[in-house]
């Protein structure tokens, strides 16, 4: 007993020393009044819904350490983390504020708040010992002081998403000053520098993100190589190049985003050496070769995005080996063939988007066995057949996009009431007959995108009367007759963005509103109708309208000046008249302005204000009269400018040379006069690709300074047919996801036939300086413009030779010489334009010889008649010297005065060794057999950018 007696003794002893205590010192007074006094200098929110950690901080609970947020030391009591992200905290922190006495703090999180855009304060560098500093999402704005530099024990550094400015210090000095960094997410910070080596040398850092910083150059290799990285995003870093380097098997790497940036090469066959990795994002980089196979090894991948690339055809045999995918982008991959049928292995996937591929065959039946799936995008490939019924088993799908394929035969509708969730389906521009039972009631799902877009329709669909959450609503290319429902202006009146109803034959609305309900639209589409009456007006918050090809009639109403949002006006085509409004001049985000092919006449006013952003003017085949506007000079966005056919009197405006951006120059069909003259400096149209004078009084020699600095007719690069559109800061995405674009147009009299394009080819290079008075001989430096596809100097009073250099233009599709007075022999080397799809000589004093082989077999006698001393093949006359050849096969029949170009023919391009002509055919001519899609060039629906936008982004 007494032995007890005294183990108890010994035990309280213990416990009155401390030896052997649980019990946790109270908070610190100073560092409680401090947290209090920091409570006073904000304000609790009331517009979020979040719950407030401070709020629960009381003056009589003395014991800080208890409080929400708040993390002491078990052993001495300081406070050493303060967390209080996402708490609704309202604004300012300045460096006397009492946050910076709690000098003991290990760890601060004061994300997800908003401090109205204060500065970081300096006084964050007596935070001596912070290892962890979030203040992202936090309303911080300004530059990051350098003082945060002195903060060496930083281990993780979270920034990201305020409007922060990283130059001084940048990327460089935090490499340097904070080594011992494992975490550096700075992602949307301001940084505008390339990535510094030396963060190759951070041998602790796992988590590098740095999207869409502004950065530039050229990504060091080294960075992916860092050992304990785990995660990389440099994303949305549009002028980042670098290459991927290969990967060896000890490499950690989890996550890898490179999307948006301008990273190249081949991806590493030893990317399969990422045996951890789980999500890479490499979407809309310059990645070209083969997606190498030993993607099957990448086991592990969660998330997978190799959209818009240049990679190999291929059938990506690899796809189904990564059985735990949830999403799979193969957005525009050159995926060829059948749709996968390995993709039946991922049974998890929520979102599979194949579009923009050449997918064939039918949709597969199985499809409908990813009973995960919430989104699958199968636009714009040429799958065909009926849409299997199996597919309204997918009852967990949001997203079903068929867009632009050859899907044909009868589809119910109510196929699709079975689908609860589905808020997004377009089914437009097949050969798909949809029936719609008139019957179906407002019990039907709401649709945010509905493209009912060539389904033959024949009317409104009356179950439109009960949609009231649609976003884009597409009718267009159908059979739909008459004037436009009352009701269609009621429809989802508070969402509505944008409405297409082209390539009907509406006549306008059985009642017209003063002003257009829909209160969000921004995209009004009603070209190719039948509309009659007065121009309608749309809403203010119009972005892009076209009522172009209609029958509209009257003046433009002075309302039109207050779309203070409008970018892209596309009225041609109509029958409006009267003068243009001064007050255009005040819609200063325009910058499609296409007014062709209507009567409006008077003098073009002066509504080219300072600031212009104006890319292309189409005011050809209207009664303008008078001078050009000098105020033009201030659009020095300008790309195309198009005033042909009107009565414009003016000398050759060579003022226009200083536009920088001008590509596409035409001015036919006026009282232009006067010299072109010499240009002041090189610097005169530094960017001009066509240029047409035809039809005007200019006289004097042709313009051979001129062509000797016109830089973009001397190179191109055709590796993409892609066509010349607004600079994208021009371009709009709607709040539903989707990229509108315009396709820059033009007309032009080619190969002897006036064409229409409604797409112009980036590297399409023309010059028409027919039916004026140039004279003199053809320069020799014309030859230097290698990049031409088309030459037109008919009709003037041109003499002597033609000179053989004519010969090195290799791209030449188009040449005519005709109605001058040259002289001498048609040089041989001309044989060796092998592009060249047309050739006109005709009315001149040529003699001698015509060259014989290869195109010049294709040429009729109307491509060299009115010479008298010229002999040989195509000619009747017989060279004295030598015995001409056989007569060229009946295919090769001239087809100059038909309508359309279209029938010089594929076996021109066959037989006519080369495929130069395709330039001409695929600009001009296949644009024209397609304009009922018109519309898919210029909604892009399916669109990359379209499928970007539903995503959430992310670091």
């Amino acid at each position: 007993m007494f032995t007890q007696f005294l183990f108890l003794l010994s035990l309280l002893s213990l416990v009155s020393a401390g030896s052997f205590s649980s019990v946790q010192p109270l908070c610190h007074d100073d560092e409680s009044f401090a947290l209090l006094q920091f409570k006073e200098s904000l304000i609790i929110s009331q517009s979020t819904s979040a719950y407030s950690k401070i709020s629960s901080w009381m003056a009589q609970s003395s014991d800080c350490c208890r409080w929400d947020g708040i993390q002491c030391d078990e052993n001495t009591g300081h406070v050493i983390s303060l967390d209080l992200s996402n708490s609704s905290l309202y604004g300012s922190i300045n460096s006397s504020s009492s946050l910076f006495r709690l000098v003991h703090l290990q760890k601060l999180n004061l994300s997800i708040n908003n401090f109205n855009h204060s500065e970081i304060p300096v006084g964050v560098r007596r935070l001596s010992k912070l290892t962890h500093l979030d203040l992202s999402y936090s309303g911080f704005s300004g530059k990051i002081p350098s003082e945060i530099l002195q903060l060496s024990k930083l281990v993780s550094l979270v920034l990201y998403s305020n409007p922060l400015k990283l130059h001084k210090p940048g990327l460089r000095s935090i490499a340097e000053k904070l080594t011992n960094l494992e975490e550096l997410v700075l992602s949307e910070v301001d940084i505008s520098s390339t990535v510094p080596s030396i963060l190759a040398n951070l041998s602790s850092l796992t988590t590098i993100f740095l999207r869409d910083c502004g950065l530039h150059g050229e990504f060091p290799t080294r960075i992916f190589q860092l050992p304990n990285l785990k995660s990389l995003s440099v994303r949305f870093n549009p002028k980042l190049t670098g290459r991927v380097p290969e990967f060896n098997r000890s490499s950690r790497l989890e996550v890898l985003r490179l999307a948006g940036t301008s990273f190249s090469g081949k991806l590493p066959d030893s990317i399969g050496n990422l045996k951890s990795l789980y999500y890479l994002d490499v979407d809309s980089c310059n990645f070209s070769g083969p997606i190498p196979s030993s993607f099957a090894n990448l086991t592990k991948l969660t998330y997978l995005d190799l959209s818009k690339n240049i990679f190999n055809r291929g059938t990506h045999f690899w796809v189904g080996k990564q059985t735990k995918l949830t999403v799979l982008y193969l957005f525009d991959t050159n995926l060829y063939g059948d749709i996968p049928f390995s993709l039946g292995n991922l049974t998890q996937l929520t979102i599979l988007n194949l579009g923009w591929n050449e997918l064939t065959g039918p949709i597969p039946f199985w499809l409908a066995n990813l009973t995960q799936l919430n989104t699958l995008w199968l636009s714009n490939n040429k799958l065909h057949g009926p849409i299997p019924v199996s597919i309204s088993r997918l009852l967990n799908l949001q997203i079903l996009d068929l867009y632009f394929n050859n899907l044909s035969g009868t589809v119910e509708f109510d196929l699709f009431q079975k689908l609860n969730n589905l808020s997004h389906l377009d089914l437009s521009f097949n050969n798909l007959s949809l029936v719609i039972d008139p019957n179906t009631n407002s019990t039907f799902q709401k649709f945010r995108v509905l493209g009912l877009g060539s389904c033959n329709l024949s009317d409104f669909p009356k179950f439109l009367q009960n949609q009231d959450q649609l976003e884009v609503l597409e009718l267009s290319q159908n059979n739909i007759h008459g004037q436009i429902p009352k009701w269609i202006s009621n429809l989802s009146t508070d969402t509505l963005v944008i409405l297409s109803m082209s390539g009907n034959s509406l006549t306008g609305f059985d009642q017209t509103p003063n002003a257009f309900p829909w209160r969000r639209l921004q995209i009004l589409y009603l070209p190719n109708n039948k509309l009659q009456g007065a121009l309608p007006i749309p809403p203010p918050s119009i972005f892009y309208y076209s009522v172009s090809n209609n029958m509209l009639t009257g003046d433009i109403s002075q309302m039109i000046c207050e779309l203070s949002s409008l970018s892209y006006l596309d009225i041609s085509y109509n029958n409006l008249s009267g003068f243009l409004p001064h007050c255009l001049g005040d819609l200063r985000n325009l910058s499609i302005l296409n007014l062709q092919y209507n009567n409006f006449h008077g003098c073009i006013p002066q509504i080219f204000m300072e600031g212009c952003k104006l890319g292309m003017i189409a005011l050809s085949q209207n009664s303008f009269e008078g001078p050009l506007p000098r105020s033009l000079a201030n659009c020095t966005m300008l790309e195309v400018l198009d005033i042909g056919n009107n009565h414009i009197i003016d000398i050759f405006p060579s003022w226009l040379g200083i536009l920088p951006e001008l590509r596409v120059l035409i001015l036919q069909s006026n009282g232009i006069h006067g010299f072109i003259g010499k240009p002041e400096t090189i610097q005169r149209f530094p960017k001009l690709q066509v240029i047409d004078v035809s039809n005007n009084n200019i006289s004097g020699k042709l313009p051979s300074e001129y062509f000797q600095i016109w830089k973009a007719m001397q190179s191109f690069d055709a590796s993409h047919l892609t066509y010349m559109q607004p600079n994208g800061q021009m371009q709009k995405k709607p709040s539903n996801g989707w990229l509108m674009s315009y396709d820059y147009s033009m007309t032009l009299t080619n190969k002897g036939i006036k064409t229409k394009y409604l797409g112009i080819q980036d590297f399409f290079v023309a010059i028409d300086l027919s039916s004026n008075n140039f004279e003199g001989e053809i320069p020799k430096i014309v030859g230097n413009l290698k990049a031409l596809h088309m030459l037109n100097l008919s009709n003037n009073v041109l003499i002597g030779f033609i000179p053989s250099s004519l010969a090195t233009l290799t791209n030449l599709e188009s040449l005519d010489l005709s109605q001058n007075m040259l002289v001498g022999e048609i040089p041989p080397q001309l044989v060796e334009l092998t592009f060249l799809a047309f050739l006109n000589v005709s009315y001149n004093n040529l003699s001698g010889p015509i060259p014989q082989g290869k195109q010049f077999l294709t040429f009729q006698n109307n491509s060299f008649g009115g010479n008298l001393e010229l002999c040989g093949s195509p000619l009747s006359q017989r060279c004295s010297n030598s015995e001409d050849p056989p007569t060229p096969p009946s295919n090769f029949e001239a087809n100059q005065g038909s309508e359309f170009p279209f029938k010089f023919g594929w076996k021109v391009v066959a037989i006519g060794y080369g495929c130069g002509f395709i330039v001409g055919v695929f600009v001009g001519q296949i644009i024209i057999t397609r304009k009922s899609g018109w519309f898919i060039k210029s909604f892009a629906v399916g669109h990359p950018t379209r499928r970007v936008n539903w995503r959430r982004r992310q670091k």
